[in-house]
Parts: C-alpha cells; structure tokens; sequence
C-alpha cells in the first residue's frame, strides 16, 4: 500500500497509538494515508489494544485495527513519513532514537491541534473509563487536525 506514512508512538502501543492509528482510518476518506503505531516500550509487546480502548472505538463507530502492540525500530523512521508522539517525553525519545539521515519527521499529536498544541495526551491506563474518554477526544481533535494540514498536499 502506497501513501503517505503517519506512524504514531506511545509508551506501549495498546491505548493512545492504536487509537490514533483507528482514528487517522476512520477519518481520512479517499487521502492517500497509511496509517500505523508502535510503542516507546516493549512492556506491552504481542498484547492487543487495551479492553476499555477497544469499547470507547466501538461506542463511537470506529474500527479498531486487529493488531498487537510492537516496539518501534530502525525502519519506522525510514519507512514513515511522519512520527507523532503522544506527549513531550515521547517525542524527546524519538528524537533521540531517529537516526540522523532518516526521514521521518517527528511531531506532539497535540501540535496539530488548534488551542491544544501544548498539552500532552495523558496515559489513560491509569484512570478509569472517563480518562479513556479524555485520551479519545484530544486524539480525535489532533487526527483532525492533522488531516486539515495532510488534505492539501494530498488531496
């Protein structure tokens, strides 16, 4: 599949990242996006997205993608166009991690967001149900942000 590469990153890849994944998916139409994500951390490696992500994406009508969590690699950042991190300290280790002649460019989800560019998406695996629901929102509104700026170059 051919298209403009978005991988997003979070610290485990079973909540933020799957849902951005879904979210970019659900929200692209006809754009030539391919959408992907992966985690900072393999503490989640080979598990699916988070239940509660899973139940939030259904009640909505977006389709979660069947995959499990994965740690990101060497090839990410010369496969992607495009890394979004969820928060400062995932970008930082992005940063970190590219190595130099790579051609992903890393952003914060959030920097696509009018009113939001500096906040973080917090980690919803620590909070209840209403904390996933927060996770889903701000993702929701950087995804749309992100295809606002994608949607003239590609569209």
């Amino acid at each position: 599949m051919t298209g403009y590469r978005v991988l997003f990153v979070c610290t485990g890849n079973i909540c933020r990242s799957p849902t951005a994944e879904a979210l970019l998916r659900h929200h692209a139409g006809e754009l030539p996006v391919v959408a992907d994500s992966c985690g900072i951390s393999a503490e989640e490696e080979g598990n699916p997205p988070h239940p509660t992500t899973v139940a939030e994406a259904e009640r909505r009508g977006v389709a979660m993608p069947h995959r499990r969590a994965r740690r990101i690699d060497r090839r990410d950042f010369e496969e992607s166009d495009l890394l979004v991190a969820m928060t400062r300290g995932h970008e930082s280790r992005l940063l970190r991690l590219k190595p130099e002649r790579a051609r992903g460019e890393v952003r914060r989800m959030m920097s696509f967001a009018p009113g939001f560019e500096h906040q973080d998406v917090p980690d919803p695996w620590y909070g209840d149900r209403a904390a996933f629901v927060q996770a889903f929102d701000l993702i929701e509104r950087g995804v749309l942000g992100l295809l606002d700026q994608l949607r003239p170059r590609l569209g």
